[in-house]
């Protein structure tokens, strides 16, 4: 396997995998797939019991990235305080949970706090679906995590961080 195609993620190293949220590489493990030797990180997903297999060659494909940095995180706080750019729809709810699933799995950590903020605006306009309740608070968990990780500060500080900003 050439040198290009391994990740730049070491064991015991944090990453975030979309949809999923923060795990630790727990390693590299080689897997015969059909006849050919491929390479897996073994990501341990953080608070479940979850462990994915993740292709190393396609690592960068699938959306598995590193913290996002401490630097960045004013800009997802500006992202949820902008009102501006927010559109409440007249979308039918199942369309938006489409559009909020696809931003989520996108693995952009941006993406996940615009879900956020649209759901939360949503939220007191009108009753959410039971789906758009379980994305808001898919959405809330997966940033929760990974900021209290940029930041290196408790998850519950950051959740009441989060509330400040969505109820200005």
């Amino acid at each position: 396997m050439s040198k290009a195609t391994i990740q730049d993620f070491k064991t015991g190293e944090l990453a975030v995998y979309p949809a999923h949220g923060v795990g630790m590489i727990m390693g590299v493990e080689c897997r015969d797939v059909s006849g050919i030797n491929k390479h897996f990180y073994i990501l341990k997903i953080l608070d479940t019991e979850a462990t994915i297999m993740v292709p190393i060659e396609t690592a960068s494909t699938v959306g598995l990235r590193k913290i996002v940095k401490k630097s960045l995180v004013p800009k997802i706080y500006e992202i949820l305080k902008d009102r501006k750019e927010v559109i409440l729809d007249n979308q039918t709810w199942n369309r938006r949970y489409r559009d909020y699933t696809d931003k989520i799995k996108s693995g952009c950590v941006m993406e996940v706090a615009k879900v956020l903020r649209d759901l939360y605006l949503l939220k007191i306009d009108k009753e959410l679906s039971f789906g758009e309740r379980r994305m808001l608070d898919t959405a809330k968990n997966l940033l929760v995590k990974e900021l209290s990780i940029a930041k290196n500060i408790k998850e519950e500080k950051v959740e009441e961080e989060l509330l400040r900003i969505m109820q200005k």
